[in-house]
């Protein structure tokens, strides 16, 4: 059914992988078009209570897939399809918001930009007590979207959110966790698992009073999120255009080839 996603449904829970290894799991336009389809899917099941969200292999995810020549070399195509390709983000993340069931993240290796702003429209994050998390695109020109600032400022509060999204700092599991951007840790190799057992505490109660619960509490962390976000998708666009982000996205290209090579491949081993 899918090409980037794995679904596995099992006793009232729904484990969705994201499947695309050879990319570090990195969100290319396919990929949140899937997710968007997944999510509309998952929705209507009412076999379905809750749902973990996770990375195949060792990540979760490096975020936005920044070779997708669908996302990024797209100045040629007309504007209204510009606008679609730029609005991906935001539309995948408010589908997994607006999901009925419980929502868990359990996070491996690292969630980088896109990975991360996914995560934190989840209800509850798990982070291996190896991984770290962090918001680059500033550094790479390009403004935080897909309504990722007011679900941060939800989380940890202006003061944090500024320096998650503006220094783009790298926060290791256990900073996340002190900030409140993470709610449990587990041990490396080991995210699942806890996202499996906290899926078995909710499934101990009532469902009914548990979605009610949710909606509320989403329906008030949510106030104003979408007037503050609605149009993101144009603010990428402008941005992403701009000489400077061009310069540091193909500075960051320039250093991730240095850094496949086999030059840096022995540089990072003597590290």
């Amino acid at each position: 059914m899918y090409r980037t996603l794995k679904l596995e449904c099992k006793d009232a829970v729904a484990i969705v992988t994201l499947s695309r290894p050879e990319a570090r799991n990195a969100m290319s336009a396919a990929l949140m078009r899937e997710m968007i389809a997944c999510a509309g899917r998952l929705a209507v099941r009412r076999d379905v209570a809750v749902v973990i969200l996770r990375g195949g292999g060792r990540w979760f995810s490096a975020g936005a897939d920044l070779a997708d020549a669908s996302r990024w070399g797209n100045a040629a195509r007309p504007l209204d399809e510009q606008r679609e390709v730029a609005a991906l983000g935001y539309r995948m993340a408010r589908a997994w918001e607006e999901l009925p069931q419980i929502t868990i993240a359990a996070i491996e290796g690292y969630a980088i930009g896109g990975g991360l702003a996914l995560s934190v429209a989840l209800d509850w994050r798990i982070i291996a007590d190896d991984a770290f998390v962090s918001l680059p695109e500033i550094a790479l020109g390009i403004p935080l979207t897909w309504g990722t600032l007011p679900r941060l400022v939800n989380l940890v509060g202006p003061a944090r959110a500024k320096r998650l999204s503006i220094l783009c700092e790298r926060i290791p599991a256990a900073g996340a966790l002190a900030m409140g951007l993470a709610d449990y840790t587990a041990a490396p190799g080991k995210a699942l698992q806890a996202a499996r057992a906290l899926a078995k505490q909710v499934l101990a109660l009532p469902r009914s009073s548990v979605r009610m619960t949710k909606e509320s509490v989403n329906a008030y962390a949510g106030i104003g999120a979408h007037a503050a976000s609605h149009m993101a998708h144009d603010q990428v666009q402008l941005a992403a255009a701009s000489a400077e982000a061009k310069a540091a996205r193909a500075a960051f290209a320039a250093r991730r080839k240095k850094a496949a090579s086999p030059a840096g491949s022995r540089a990072r081993r003597r590290r």
